[in-house]
């Protein structure tokens, strides 16, 4: 038995643990392990790759290269490597993952099954419009191959589908080309939403990527940072090495509190208005700026955090995010990490991906125990009338009413869940 926790700490239960080494030899393991769910660089946030006192797959050495097509873009790997190796194999050859999210220390089979996306929806949409095809163990044995071609209804619910229909072994990418391993970003400030929310339509055609800060503590005014970049076309692929700093230890309470969040906000938006509004940077230090601070989870202390993440159709985009922050600003509480960004009218191929044509904003919350759980009551009323969703990968506590409201295929999506997976996250919301 081994404790395991996920990306917010908010737990550290025992697991029976079983390592997966050879693609071609983890058939009777999983049956004779059963159930179980699979655990890869624990980078998801809540419990979907949690299962404890149960059988825990740990897909990490799963971790080779099968085949990289230098001339076509096309990258074949097994699901435990990290997108971090990916970026440094490819990177170099001109070529990258179209979709990552904002650490790049997620494995392939956690992005496919939770369907990550990044800064760039707008033109790339979800890391599984990129999957070609993935080779997937189910627990009684059977390896199937999945493609939109080949298997497609299993291709969909696996995308998205928090590893619940099987274990993905390998998988085939269709990378992008870049021109240069730097990006060229602007920040703009912006003192409310109605500027924030004309600063990304008016930007959505001539830039890639596209987010923005928020100063939580300013309430449904919406004042924040947008930043906006597009990778530059030098031909420059020499990045210089990062410089990496790590949280020491986990604090006995969290260092984000009221004091430390208002002076943190008013100090960042300042710069914003100051400071240098253009750079060009490493792809590593503009898309993974969080990646040079290793364990930066720790600051939240010893009871964890939560990171809230909702989306809400476009047409209730403004007023639902309006009031979710006069929400926020009127309990007193407040995130470090506070994230506004848009996605397109693109589709996504899994029956449980989180993105929609909306808005989401994603929150960190110190784990202050009730205090915190009846914040997010309030701001699951707000998402459920709009008709929005809470996004899984980062989700610990959202009410199997709520996901079956905000997740409309998923009885399309339990007719392929496998029978011998189970996890926390499913046995919350599914009822096994």
């Amino acid at each position: 038995m081994q404790q395991k926790s996920s990306w917010g700490l908010l737990s550290n239960e025992y697991h029976k643990t079983h390592k997966l080494y050879d693609r071609n030899k983890t058939k009777n393991l999983i049956k004779n392990s059963t159930p179980g769910v699979v655990y890869g660089n624990g980078r998801s946030y809540g419990d979907v790759c949690l299962n404890p006192n149960g059988n825990l797959w740990e897909t990490r050495n799963l971790n080779k290269f099968i085949k990289f097509d230098k001339d076509k873009g096309l990258l074949e790997c097994e699901s435990g490597i990290l997108l971090k190796d990916i970026n440094q194999l490819t990177i170099p050859y001109g070529w990258m993952l179209p979709v990552t999210p904002g650490t790049q220390h997620g494995t392939v089979g956690g992005s496919i099954s939770n369907d990550i996306h990044g800064k760039n929806h707008h033109k790339f949409g979800t890391f599984g419009n990129h999957i070609l095809d993935f080779k997937l163990l189910r627990t009684d044995g059977e390896i199937i191959t999945c493609s939109l071609e080949k298997n497609k209804e299993l291709f969909c619910a696996t995308i998205g589908g928090i590893g619940l229909t099987g274990i993905i072994i390998s998988a085939k990418i269709k990378l992008r080309k870049i021109e240069s391993a730097f990006i060229h970003s602007e920040s703009i400030p912006f003192h409310s939403l109605d500027e924030f929310f004309s600063l990304s339509n008016n930007s959505a055609d001539q830039w890639e990527h596209i987010v923005s800060w928020l100063d939580c503590t300013s309430g449904g005014m919406g004042k924040g940072v947008f930043t906006r970049g597009n990778f530059t076309n030098d031909g420059n692929f020499k990045t210089p090495k990062k410089m990496q700093f790590e949280v020491p230890i986990k604090p006995p309470i969290s260092l984000i509190n009221s004091v430390s969040l208002n002076l943190f906000n008013k100090l960042y938006f300042a710069r914003s208005q100051f400071g240098n509004k253009n750079k060009i940077e490493s792809y590593e230090k503009s898309l993974y700026p969080l990646d040079n601070l290793l364990e930066w989870n720790k600051i939240y202390g010893k009871k964890g955090f939560y990171q809230y993440q909702s989306v809400v159709p476009k047409d209730k985009s403004y007023d639902a995010t309006k009031e979710m922050l006069d929400i926020i600003k009127s309990t007193g509480e407040g995130s470090f990490l506070a994230v506004l960004k848009t996605f397109d009218k693109k589709k996504s191929y899994g029956f449980l991906s989180f993105p929609m044509e909306g808005t989401t904003l994603a929150l960190d919350f110190p784990n202050k125990g009730t205090k915190t759980l009846n914040l997010f009551k309030k701001l699951d009323k707000v998402v459920i009338e709009s008709g929005g969703r809470i996004y899984m990968a980062k989700d610990n506590r959202m009410s199997r009413k709520m996901f079956e409201e905000g997740y409309t295929d998923f009885q399309k999506f339990k007719k392929y869940i496998d029978s011998g997976i189970s996890s926390s996250m499913s046995r919350r919301l599914l009822g096994f």
